[in-house]
């Protein structure tokens, strides 16, 4: 692999470096630099779906719209979950090494899984997942959401980035599986190292799995209230590893979408004037302004894959036995069919693909939407003068297939005291979780029927009040 750097955009190699044979890499500087850019390049010249490039230069199709997003997530019996039926990679052309590992590599959990087993572990988790009140879970997400705000209040600047939307869905997560408090910072460091393939992501890899063997050992011998032991418990006999790796599948994913929920709502309140004109009005709260980042940027563009159960035809392309199918979630709600004005508010309408749909659907969405909108109300109430601390084309993401991930978010405020440190909430009855030491990294439910709450702190926040 050559070391020369990528070229600027605006010079004629780009071009090259970005395309393959005529088919455009969703890997690499364009891609990464302005994915909505190229979905909409890639929907001019294909349509509904497009054959591009992923890692290693293999051949997939992105879908891009809505309608054939909907058609791929639903229908399992032609686009199956289980990566084993890849057929580049069933003829030997994915390397070992793929940076695709994590999401082609077949272990047994629901997400790539389809049928009768998928129904037995999807099952579990939903049901467990249900189990969890949501008024607790505003009270975990209101204590911590206020210890991070006390740690910067003081200071009159911080970035929001790692000091609040990195930190607050692992923290509360770390409760709900079960683990105790201690651990949350540590998990936090572990998965943002692991996430970002540092030179210490496989150590970090390594102590996640290994705190939660030592969690599910605990739990098997001393049940308490939380997801670990509810999986343990459920009617679909779930072995060992199967507790673990679901255990391991929400807390990883939920942290990494929640985190850039929060952080892409926290960043479009601050630079975008359209949405502080709907909020000004009171046209719009705090669920309704999520729900809006949701259509607009949501928390992961691309799905890895889906695979082609038999030859078959999709948004008019003939697509074969084997291929790699990618879920375009950002394209899909950008579809003009669907949105033929993108500056239009879509108010109510929750059709967005944020979560995905079908038999696959995100089962933690509501609780992502719990975290983000009680931590961003805390932080607003908290701070209230919050400004943006640059200009806004100076924020910069990292950029991978799935997801972008904002950088930093710096801002500032007026400088306020602390106050006294509040009681924190009861652990669930148990015994601690003696987990191994974590390594050093090297790089930093659905709310139905919910009041709606008063537009006192927007107005704050824009000025208004």
């Amino acid at each position: 692999m050559s070391n020369s750097p990528t070229p600027p955009p605006e010079c004629p190699a780009h071009a090259a470096a970005a395309t393959a044979g005529g088919l455009y890499r969703l890997h690499g500087a364009e891609a990464q630099a302005d994915p909505l850019a190229l979905y909409e390049k890639l929907r001019a010249e294909h349509g509904a779906v497009a054959p591009v490039l992923v890692s290693g230069d293999l051949p997939a199709w992105l879908v891009l719209g809505h309608r054939e997003n909907l058609d791929v997530a639903r229908t399992s019996s032609r686009f199956a979950r289980d990566p084993r039926g890849w057929r580049d990679m069933k003829e030997g052309r994915v390397p070992a090494d793929t940076p695709l590992g994590p999401m082609v590599s077949w272990v047994p959990v629901c997400n790539f899984t389809d049928g009768p087993v998928h129904e037995r572990l999807r099952s579990a988790v939903v049901e467990s997942l249900e189990r969890f009140d949501k008024r607790g879970i505003r009270r975990y997400v209101t204590r911590f959401a206020n210890q991070l705000v006390d740690q910067i209040a003081g200071e009159g600047y911080a970035d929001l980035v790692s000091a609040f939307s990195d930190q607050l869905p692992m923290l509360v997560m770390t409760q709900l599986i079960g683990a105790p408090d201690e651990h949350g910072p540590l998990l936090v460091n572990a998965a943002r190292d692991m996430l970002q393939g540092t030179e210490t992501a496989l150590q970090s890899d390594r102590y996640v799995t290994a705190t939660l063997e030592h969690l599910v050992v605990e739990r098997k011998a001393r049940p308490v209230r939380d997801l670990a032991s509810w999986l343990i418990e459920h009617p679909a006999n779930l072995s060992d590893t199967e507790v673990l790796m679901h255990l391991r599948v929400v807390l990883i994913a939920a942290y990494e979408t929640t985190a850039n929920l929060i952080a892409n709502t926290l960043r479009t309140v601050l630079t975008d004037p359209r949405f502080r004109a709907s909020l000004s009005g009171g046209h719009m709260t705090l669920p309704d302004a999520l729900e809006q980042v949701l259509w607009d940027d949501p928390p992961i563009n691309t799905i890895i894959g889906r695979w082609a159960t038999g030859d078959t035809v999709l948004g008019g392309r003939e697509v074969k036995a084997g291929d790699m199918i990618l879920l375009g979630l950002a394209a899909g709600n950008a579809d003009p069919q669907i949105r033929p004005d993108p500056a239009a508010s879509v108010h109510g309408n929750r059709s967005h693909l944020a979560f995905s749909s079908g038999p696959h659907e995100c089962p933690g969405q509501d609780i992502g939407r719990a975290i983000a909108d009680t931590g961003i109300e805390v932080l607003l109430d908290r701070l209230p003068d919050l400004q943006l601390a640059v200009d806004a084309s100076e924020l910069q993401w990292r950029g991978t297939l799935m997801s972008r991930h904002l950088l930093s978010l710096p801002v500032r405020f007026a400088p306020r005291p602390v106050p006294n440190a509040q009681p924190q909430d009861e652990q669930p009855a148990g015994h601690p979780v003696h987990a191994p030491v974590p390594p050093q990294p090297t790089a930093a439910p659905a709310v139905a029927g919910r009041r709606r709450r008063g537009v006192s702190w927007w107005r704050r926040l824009l000025g208004l009040g």
